[in-house]
C-alpha cells in the first residue's frame, strides 16, 4: 500500500471527450497487474457510462472525477442524483459509483470527498454507493469472491478497496450476495430438484410457462419490467425499473439472448413470476481483450451467434405480490429454479449465478442455500451523512 500526501493529489472533474475516455477505461489501467481481474469490453462500459449511451442520463444527473498523483491517473469516482430514487426512498440521498483506485486510502478518501461535495451542492444530505450509475445497474464493492470467475455486470474490486471506503468515513448500509448453481442432470439429481414447472390445471389454477418471443421482445420486456417492479416494491434500496432502462437493456442484450433465457409463469393467463438469464460475455472474450481487433470482433460475433457460453447470470427475478401470500406464491421460487434447471438441458450453461440478493432476504437465501450453501460473492453498499 502506498500512502499519498494530499499535496501530491488532484481530483478533477471530467470535462471533455478525452477525459471521459480515460474515465471509462481507467480500471483496466489500475488493475491490469491483478491476476484475478478480467477487463470488460470497452463498449460495454461505454454503454453504461457514456452520457449519450446510458439510460441513466435520460432522467438523472452525474459528474465524473479522476484523481491524479504526480499527473498520473490513480483513481476515479462518479457522483450522481437519481430523481427516481429520491421519489421512492423519500430521503435526500445522493449516490456515488464507479469507484476504482490504487491501494492508497488517501486517494479513495479524496475521491469520496469530491463526490460528497458535489451531491451536497445538489441538496443531498446523505451519500450512498457504489451504484454505477443507479440501483438497477452495477452495485456494491466486492468484499468476497475476488478469485471467482468474472461474471457479466458484476463489478470486481481489489481486496483493499472496501477497507479504504470505511477509512474515509462511510459505514455499511447493506450487503448483496450472489450464489453459483451448477447446472445439468447430475446437479439436479444431487439436489432432488423436480424436472420442471408443474403445468396444467389444478387446485392452484391453470399454471403455464413460456419462453421469450423474439418477435415480441419489446412486449415481453415490458411484462418483465412490470412484474419485477411489482415483486420488489418496498424492498430496501429498490428503485423501479423504467421503460427507458428496459429498452436500453433489450438493446444491449438482444443479440445474445435465446428464447430459453426467459422464464414467464402465468396463472390463468396472468403473469405471476418471471426470470431473465443473461449469458456471461466473459466466456467469449478471454483471447479477445477489451478493445477487439477486426478479427476479435469476428470471433466475438461467431461465438455469440452460436451461443458458445458456459455460464450465465439471473439478473431479474420477480414473483407478483398478487400470489405472495398464497400456496402458489410459497411454491413459486422453487418452481422457477426447477424450470431454470430444465432449461439447462437445452442451453450450454454449466453454471448460473443468482445475484444481488439482499442479505436480509432470508426466505430467498434459505431456498437457494438448500442447493448451494455459501455465497460465491458479496458486495457491500456504504453510506454516510453529509
Amino acid at each position: 500500500m502506498n500512502t499519498s500526501s494530499p499535496n501530491d493529489l488532484k481530483v478533477l472533474p471530467v470535462r471533455n471527450a478525452k477525459q471521459l475516455s480515460l474515465f471509462i477505461r481507467l480500471p483496466r489501467l489500475l488493475y491490469s497487474h491483478y491476476a484475478n481481474y478480467t477487463p470488460p469490453l470497452d463498449f460495454q462500459e461505454s454503454s453504461m457510462l457514456h452520457p449519450r449511451k446510458s439510460a441513466f442520463f435520460r432522467y438523472g444527473i452525474a459528474q465524473y472525477f479522476i484523481a491524479y498523483k504526480n499527473n498520473q491517473p490513480v483513481g476515479r469516482i462518479s457522483a450522481q442524483v437519481d430523481p427516481n430514487a429520491l421519489r421512492v426512498w423519500k430521503e435526500p440521498i445522493g449516490l456515488f459509483g464507479a469507484l476504482d483506485a490504487i491501494d492508497d486510502p488517501i486517494v479513495v478518501a479524496e475521491l469520496i470527498k469530491a463526490a460528497s461535495y458535489w451531491v451536497q451542492k445538489q441538496g443531498m444530505e446523505k451519500i450512498r454507493g457504489p451504484y454505477t450509475l443507479n440501483a438497477n445497474s452495477e452495485i456494491g464493492t466486492m468484499v468476497r469472491g475476488f478469485d471467482a470467475p468474472a461474471m457479466i455486470a458484476i463489478p470486481w474490486h481489489p481486496e483493499y478497496l472496501a477497507g479504504h471506503i470505511e477509512t474515509a468515513g462511510l459505514s455499511k448500509a447493506m450487503d448483496v450476495v450472489s450464489y453459483q448453481m451448477q447446472m445439468g442432470q447430475e446437479a439436479r439429481d444431487a439436489h432432488k430438484i423436480p424436472s420442471g414447472m408443474q403445468m396444467g390445471t389444478g387446485r392452484l389454477g391453470n399454471i403455464t410457462t413460456r419462453q421469450l418471443n423474439m418477435k415480441e421482445i419489446t412486449r415481453d420486456g415490458e411484462i418483465l419490467r412490470q412484474l419485477y417492479n411489482d415483486a420488489w416494491q418496498g424492498s430496501w434500496g429498490f428503485v423501479p425499473l423504467t421503460p427507458t432502462e428496459m429498452s436500453f437493456l433489450i438493446r444491449d442484450l438482444k443479440q445474445m439472448l435465446r428464447p430459453e433465457d426467459y422464464v414467464l409463469v402465468e396463472q390463468n393467463k396472468m403473469p405471476v413470476a418471471v426470470a431473465l438469464v443473461i449469458p456471461n460475455v466473459y466466456d467469449l472474450i478471454g483471447d479477445i481483450g477489451p478493445t477487439p481487433s477486426p478479427l476479435g470482433w469476428a470471433k466475438l460475433g461467431y461465438r455469440s451467434v452460436f451461443h458458445k457460453f458456459n455460464s450465465a447470470r439471473v439478473i431479474l427475478l420477480g414473483i407478483s405480490h398478487a400470489i405472495r401470500d398464497t400456496a402458489l406464491g410459497a411454491l413459486m421460487p422453487s418452481l422457477v429454479i426447477a424450470e431454470l434447471f430444465k432449461r439447462g438441458e437445452v442451453l450450454p450453461y454449466k453454471m448460473i449465478e443468482l445475484g444481488w440478493i439482499l442479505e436480509t432476504n432470508t426466505a430467498m437465501r434459505n431456498l437457494i442455500e438448500r442447493i448451494t450453501p455459501e455465497p460465491c460473492k458479496i458486495h457491500r453498499i456504504f453510506e454516510k451523512k453529509l
